[in-house]
C-alpha cells in the first residue's frame, strides 16, 4: 500500500501539491487501484489499512468481522458503490446507503413473493413508513432504537393514545423490517433486536367475551328470520354464524369458502394454505346436521362458486344481527361481541363441553396451547359456581373423628357422639312400639367395633376385647339413661 498526495502545475506554471491523499494498493484481482483519502495523511493510512483487510478478506473468501462490516456501513455511498464495482463487496452491502423508502419497496416484494396476501404486506410497510417518517429516518446508519422508543411513546401519550397491543405491532413491523435487511446482507446489525413491547394485558382496549348458548341460540333463530342484508339472506347468515361457532374459522377464511371446499360424504371442510393464517391447509370436521343445512343451501350451484358472500368487515353486519336479536355488543364489563368473538365462542364451547385442551388447540390451529386456553377460552354464566359447589364439604367431620366417636376415644360424651355422627339428638330416644328384641341398625353398627355384627368374643381376636369391652360399656350406659340399644345376641 502507499499513501502519497499528487502534485500539479497551476496557472502560473508553479509545481503544487493536491490538498487530498490517495491509496494505492493491489486488489484481490491483483489489479492497482487507486482511492482518494482525506486531507489528512493518518486518516488516509487508517483508511488504506481498512481497505487492505477487506482486500484479504475478499482473497480468503471469508465473511466479514463485525467491525469491518460496521464500517463498511459508515462509509460514503460512493466509495461502498467503488467497492461493490470492483467486487470487493457484495452488491446488496452498497445498497445500503440508499434511502430507506427504497429498502422498504424490496420489502414489500419481498412479504408478497413468499405468499402473504397483500394486505398483510401493506399493513407492515405502512406501519414501518409511519416510525421513519416520525423519527426522520433517511438512511439505514439514521435508525435508532432509542428514537424509535420514544416515538412509539409519544404515540402512546400516557395512554390516551394507541394502545399497548398497537405499540407492539408497530414495533413489529419495524423490527421485521430490520431482521430482513440483515438477512438480505444489506446490513449487518439490528438496531431494534433489544427493543421490547408491552405487556396488552395492562391497557386491553377491545377484549371479546364469549357468547352464551342460550345467546346463540337466541341469534341464529332471529337472523333466520331476518330480512337481506350486506348480500345475504337471513338463513345465510345465521348459517354463516353457526358454522364459525362450530369451527371456528376466522372471517377471512370463511370468505375463500367455496362449495367444492366442503365434502358432504366425509361431513368436511377445507381452508387452503394461502387463505390461513398460519399457512397450513388445513381440514375442519362438521357436525352432521349443519352438514345437511349447508348441502341444502348449496344445492344447484357450481363447485368453484363462492360459498358464502361474506363483506370486507362483516363487524357491522353482525353488530345489526345482534340488536336484532336483544344481544349487547358491548357487556357490563366492557368486553366485546363482534364477529371475532364466534371463535372466541368456539374454544370456550369446547372446554365447556370437557374436550381435552390439546384436542382443542388442534382444532383452533393454535401453535402453543397457551393461546388457546388463555386467549380464546372464557368462562360461562354459572361455571365458577357450579366449580365451587363442586369442592368437598368441610363441615362434615374426617375420619379420624368419625373413628374417634366410633370408639369413645375423643373424650366427649357418648350420646353427644352418636348425636354428632347421624346428626340426630339421640340423649333420649323414643322406644314406643319397639320391645328389647328391636334393634337401631346404626347403633349396633356404632357400639360395635369396627363394624362387625356379632358381639360374640368367641369371635373376636383377642386384641380387640378391650375395645369390645368398651363399646359394650357403652351400650350399658345408654341402656341406663332410657335409650333401648341392646340387640338380642348380647348375652
Amino acid at each position: 500500500m502507499r499513501v502519497f498526495r499528487t502534485s500539479y502545475k497551476d496557472r502560473y506554471g508553479q509545481k503544487r501539491e493536491a490538498p487530498k491523499w490517495y491509496i494505492e494498493l493491489r486488489d484481490h484481482l491483483q489489479t492497482i487501484r487507486r482511492f482518494p483519502a482525506f486531507t489528512d495523511k493518518q486518516q488516509s493510512q487508517r483508511l488504506g489499512q481498512k481497505i487492505e483487510k477487506l482486500v484479504v478478506y475478499r482473497s480468503n473468501h471469508e465473511s466479514l468481522d463485525r467491525e469491518l462490516s460496521a464500517w463498511l456501513e459508515s462509509i460514503p455511498l460512493k466509495l461502498r458503490n467503488r467497492f461493490a464495482a470492483i467486487g470487493l463487496i457484495d452488491p446488496e452491502r452498497a445498497s445500503g446507503g440508499k434511502p430507506l423508502s427504497e429498502h422498504l419497496a424490496d420489502l414489500k416484494q419481498f412479504i408478497l413473493a413468499k405468499g402473504n396476501t397483500v394486505k398483510h404486506a401493506k399493513q407492515v410497510i405502512s406501519r414501518t413508513e409511519k416510525i421513519i417518517a416520525g423519527c426522520k429516518f433517511i438512511y439505514w446508519t439514521d435508525i435508532s432504537a432509542s428514537r424509535v422508543q420514544r416515538y412509539l411513546a409519544e404515540l402512546r401519550d400516557n395512554g390516551n393514545g394507541i394502545s399497548a397491543q398497537t405499540f407492539n405491532f408497530y414495533l413489529q413491523a419495524a423490527k421485521q423490517f430490520c431482521r430482513w435487511m440483515v438477512q438480505d446482507r444489506r446490513a449487518t446489525e439490528n438496531p431494534l433486536q433489544h427493543l421490547k413491547g408491552l405487556n396488552v394485558r395492562t391497557d386491553r382496549r377491545h377484549d371479546r367475551r364469549a357468547l352464551e348458548p342460550d345467546e346463540i341460540r337466541r341469534l341464529l333463530e332471529t337472523t333466520a328470520n331476518n330480512p337481506k342484508r350486506f348480500s345475504m339472506t337471513g338463513p345465510e347468515r345465521a348459517l354463516l354464524y353457526r358454522l364459525a361457532v362450530e369451527t371456528g374459522l376466522r372471517a377471512n377464511e370463511l370468505r375463500t369458502l367455496i362449495i367444492a371446499s366442503f365434502d358432504f360424504n366425509g361431513q368436511t371442510v377445507s381452508v387452503k394454505a394461502g387463505y390461513s393464517k398460519n399457512r397450513r391447509e388445513s381440514t375442519l370436521q362438521l357436525r352432521a346436521d349443519t352438514a345437511v343445512l349447508l348441502q341444502r343451501l348449496f344445492s344447484g350451484k357450481f363447485p368453484n362458486t363462492q360459498a358464502f358472500s361474506v363483506p370486507d368487515k362483516p363487524a357491522k353486519m353482525f353488530r345489526i344481527d345482534l340488536e336484532a336479536a336483544g344481544i349487547p355488543y358491548v357487556d357490563e364489563s366492557g368486553r366485546y361481541a363482534d364477529f371475532h368473538s364466534l371463535r372466541h365462542t368456539t374454544g370456550t364451547l369446547l372446554a365447556w363441553a370437557g374436550v381435552h385442551p390439546k384436542v382443542a388447540q388442534a382444532l383452533m390451529r393454535h401453535s402453543t396451547i397457551d393461546m388457546t386456553m388463555s386467549r380464546y377460552t372464557h368462562t360461562l354464566t354459572g361455571q365458577e359456581a357450579q366449580a365451587v359447589e363442586s369442592l368437598p364439604n368441610f363441615s362434615l367431620p374426617s375420619n379420624r373423628q368419625q373413628r374417634a366417636v366410633a370408639t369413645g376415644t375423643d373424650g366427649k360424651n357418648l350420646a353427644e357422639n352418636l348425636a354428632l355422627m347421624d346428626g340426630k339428638d339421640r340423649t333420649t330416644s323414643d322406644t314406643r312400639g319397639r320391645g328389647n328384641g328391636d334393634t337401631d341398625k346404626t347403633t349396633t353398627l356404632l357400639t360395635t367395633p369396627e363394624g362387625i355384627r356379632t358381639s360374640d368374643l368367641r369371635f373376636r381376636k383377642p386384641t380387640l376385647y378391650p375395645t369390645e369391652l368398651r363399646a359394650l360399656g357403652r351400650t350399658i350406659i345408654l341402656h341406663a339413661a332410657g335409650v333401648n340399644v341392646w340387640p338380642v345376641d348380647t348375652f
